[in-house]
Order: C-alpha cells, then sequence, then structure tokens
C-alpha cells in the first residue's frame, strides 16, 4: 500500500479538544494503517485552568504545558498554524512558525482551534487592554505586576504611586474571577515584602491609599454569573473579603493610558487593564467556508458537519447541541433551521435543532474531543457512531491559598476543602506534570514567591486581537493574520 493510500487524519489545534481527540485516536486505531497528524502552533498542550497561577507565581510556566510528542506517541506533530481549508481538494493550508508556507492533505479533518479573546467596540481597549488566553499573556501579566509594584515603590509622588498599584480586571466569569482572587494575593505579597524593607526615597508605598488595589468589574448582576448562585456567593464573599472591589453591574466605557472610565462616569486611575470578557471562536473557523452559529462551526449531534461527512469540529470552535438541554418553545424559534436528516427518534438522530448549545468550557471540549475521535474512527470502519451527550458533573474555582468554591456532582462546597477538591480535579485532569504541580503548591506553601521581572514578553507582544495567544507577536511576524 503506497503512502497515499494510507488513510489520514488531520486534527488542526491541541487544546482540550484536539489533544483528547489525538490521544483517543491513537489509542483506537493502534493496530491500524492509519496516519494521525496533529497540526498544533506549539510543541505543547496548555492546561489552561492553571494559567492564573502562573500570572501570581505559584507555578512555573513549563509546569502547565504538557509535551505533545510524550503524551502522544503515534501521533505525528506538525509545528504551524492553519491559515485555510480547502474543503473540496481536502487540505489544510498552513504557516510554518519560521515563516514557511505547507499543506496536508486529509481523509478525516477535525477541527479543533480553540477561541481567541472577545473583542467588543470600547474605545481605548484594544491599545491599553490585554487578554488572558495563552503562556505570553501569562507571563507578560506576571512581569507586569511586579514592575508596577516596584514602580510604585520607587514613586514619591502619590497620584502616581496610588495608580501603578491599582489594577482592573473586566469580566466576572473564570478566568476573570480567578486572576483578581490570586493576583490580590500576589501583589499584598510584593507589597509585605517592600514595607519590610523601608520606604526608601520618599515613597508613599506605605500609605493606606497606596495598597494593592484590585478592581473586578461585570455587567451581570454577580461574580460568575454562569455557574450556580451559590457558588457565586462563595466567590464574592472570599474577593470582598480579601479586599477586592466587585463592581456588579459595570462595564468600561472607555480605556486610556492613565486609567478607565466606567459607564457610571467614574474615572479609575490605574496603568493595568486585564480583558476576560470572554471568549470566541478562532478566526480560522469563519474563513471554512461552513455554516456557523455565534461564531462557531456548526456540527450535529455526532460532530461531523452536514455535507461534509468527512469533517469533524470540536471544542469551542464547535456549535455542539447539548443534548441535555431541550430548548424551551420561545427559544427555539430563535435557532437556525438545521432540518433534520429524517430518521426521527428522541433527538440523537436529529441535527439538534431542539437544543441548548453546550458552553465553551474545557469539561464539554474535553469529551467532546473523544467522542470526535471515535465518530471518526467509526467512519473508517472502527465501531459505531453515537452522538455526544454529558451532563456537567460541578465545577470549581480556584480562588488563591486554600480558597475555593466547587459543586463537584452538585454537592456546594467552600474554604479548604473546596481548595483541596479543586486541585485534586486539576491534577487528575492534566495529561502531564502531575508531580511538578504538586511540588510547585507545596514549595509555594513553604516558601515566598519570588519577586522579580524576566523581562521576555513586552507589552507590544501580547496584543489583545492576536489571533494567536499562544505565540507572542513580532512585527512582520507569519504568525500575524
Amino acid at each position: 500500500m503506497q503512502a497515499e493510500d494510507i488513510p489520514r487524519i488531520v486534527i488542526v489545534g491541541a487544546g482540550f479538544a484536539g489533544h483528547r481527540a489525538a490521544r483517543t485516536l491513537s489509542r483506537l486505531l493502534a493496530r491500524e494503517r492509519v496516519e494521525i497528524v496533529l497540526l498544533n502552533p506549539t510543541d505543547y498542550f496548555l492546561y489552561l485552568p492553571l494559567l492564573p497561577q502562573v500570572a501570581a507565581g505559584i507555578l512555573e510556566p513549563r509546569r502547565v504545558t504538557v509535551s505533545l510528542a510524550h503524551t502522544l506517541p503515534r501521533v505525528r506533530l506538525v509545528l504551524g498554524e492553519a491559515t485555510q481549508v480547502d474543503l473540496e481538494e481536502r487540505r489544510v493550508h498552513y504557516t510554518g512558525p519560521e515563516g514557511g508556507l505547507g499543506e496536508l492533505r486529509y481523509d478525516r479533518l477535525v477541527l479543533a482551534v480553540g477561541s481567541v479573546n472577545k473583542l467588543l467596540p470600547v474605545p481605548g481597549v484594544s491599545e491599553y487592554a490585554h487578554g488572558f488566553r495563552g503562556l505570553p499573556e501569562a507571563l507578560y501579566l506576571r512581569d507586569h505586576l511586579t514592575r508596577q509594584t516596584e514602580l510604585a515603590a520607587a514613586s514619591a509622588d502619590a497620584g502616581e504611586c496610588a495608580a501603578r498599584c491599582t489594577f482592573v480586571v473586566v469580566g466576572a466569569g473564570y478566568t476573570g474571577t480567578e486572576i483578581a482572587a490570586q493576583g490580590k494575593l500576589f501583589t499584598d505579597a510584593l507589597h509585605a515584602q517592600m514595607v519590610r524593607s523601608g520606604p526608601g526615597n520618599g515613597s508613599r508605598w506605605r500609605m493606606r491609599d497606596t495598597r494593592p488595589r484590585w478592581l473586578l468589574l461585570d455587567i451581570a448582576p454577580r461574580v460568575l454569573p454562569e455557574l450556580d448562585r451559590r457558588l457565586s456567593e462563595t466567590a464574592d464573599r472570599v474577593l470582598r473579603g480579601r479586599g477586592v472591589e466587585v463592581y456588579t453591574g459595570t462595564s468600561v466605557r472607555e480605556a486610556t493610558p492613565d486609567g478607565v472610565w466606567l459607564n457610571d462616569g467614574e474615572f479609575v486611575a490605574t496603568r493595568t487593564l486585564v480583558w476576560c470578557v470572554g471568549v470566541r471562536p478562532d478566526p480560522l473557523v469563519a474563513g471554512v467556508g461552513l455554516p456557523v452559529e455565534h461564531g462557531r462551526l456548526r456540527v450535529t449531534t455526532r460532530l461531523d458537519v452536514r455535507g461534509h461527512p468527512e469533517v469533524f469540529a470540536c471544542g469551542d470552535a464547535a456549535a455542539v447541541p447539548d443534548l441535555t438541554r431541550p430548548l424551551s418553545a420561545s427559544a427555539e424559534g430563535a435557532r437556525p433551521d438545521d432540518h433534520h436528516d429524517g430518521r426521527g427518534g428522541d433527538g440523537d438522530a436529529f441535527d439538534g435543532n431542539g437544543f441548548e448549545l453546550t458552553p465553551m468550557t474545557a469539561q464539554h471540549a474535553t469529551r467532546q474531543g473523544e467522542v470526535a475521535a471515535r465518530n471518526v474512527a467509526a467512519s473508517l470502519g472502527h465501531g459505531t457512531a453515537r452522538p455526544y451527550r454529558h451532563h456537567d458533573l460541578g465545577f470549581a474555582v480556584d480562588l488563591g491559598g486554600v480558597q475555593a468554591a466547587a459543586n463537584p456532582l452538585g454537592v456546594p462546597l467552600s474554604g479548604p476543602l473546596a481548595g483541596a477538591v479543586t486541585r485534586g480535579y486539576h491534577l487528575a485532569a492534566m495529561p502531564g506534570n502531575r508531580v511538578r504541580v504538586a511540588a510547585d503548591w507545596l514549595l509555594d506553601a513553604a516558601l515566598p514567591r519570588q519577586a522579580v521581572q524576566l523581562g521576555l514578553v513586552r507589552s507590544w507582544s501580547v496584543p489583545l486581537d492576536t489571533a494567536s495567544p499562544e505565540l507572542a507577536s513580532f512585527p512582520g511576524a507569519p504568525n500575524e493574520r
């Protein structure tokens, strides 16, 4: 059999969905003559839920990156960023890390390109805010927090000092809440270290109004609006008790170099604006030329694309029907008509028009990756295709220190017990580096954090509107599109 005759499965993206799809396929088809190719800009899987701990100096960056070569031994890794999908020729075009162009022929395609920062038409935000979707952004934020506290400590001007140690986070979902919670602990620790070393040069750092100030803003009526109210109340209580100022029903009207204007007319002087208002599918999805819903590729309950049975999509890139959440009669009329396939039944055989879409969470992405892999294998004659159906097992939000909010299997927890459950969940969910992560947690509990700037990622390297948050941007670099 010639190489061209061997079926090739191309997976685009190595996030939660793509990594699980590649891992499952390599196991299911281990004895088959099938080539599995994974196209990704980096050679690692990034465990996003622990990224706030990188920014807060708890974990070293490599702890949250898992080698693709080590965890996917039977998968061929191609480093590059997909730029175009040719459905007629069945080829994926990509740009390599050094600017070279390439293409991959496929017999089956799995699009798992994930998501990027969500943008809103707010003046100044794209220039002065930074998102939090990749390792470069976490490294930048870690340096930036350290730099601002050091500059505040060195300034004799009360206004400048207050602005530099005021940190504004927009978006009180998972990411924003964890950044505010972890960041407040981090800057408080830096402040305490500097106070012990003495004020020096007439610094106003000891003054009460120049202590680290954190603001968490969200237009929603409560933090973590997408989660159970009890988790929201726990997070709100911990944040406020720690000194974080929680502004609900509030958004940013304009961002400037010196601060932000809120929609109620208040001006907050700051040098730090962290943008966590949500995510949107990778721009590649819109360019594929297939129907989308809310920017996500429309798929059937089996995660394949209607009219293109060789194309599958999962994770944040896919609008996956949630068979556990039927639409209400009023909401059903607002969904696009998918035209069911006529097989009847309880909904599993339909395209999923009568159901809500699954949320863009790691929990769904991971499980969709596995189902997509099994259905790809079934399309090649190995096993039986099945629809995606998953009931949430609960959620966990790390609030720093020993605090967390969690509801495993629907049981609401808070305090140290929730903290232990949350960290245990992360260790179980990570595909590698568990011992190293646990060791960093132990060291953080026993030793003070290192307050140093590495200076590896500059502000202009992590623009908010980047289509590639996993890569630091450079003028004229091939990752810009």
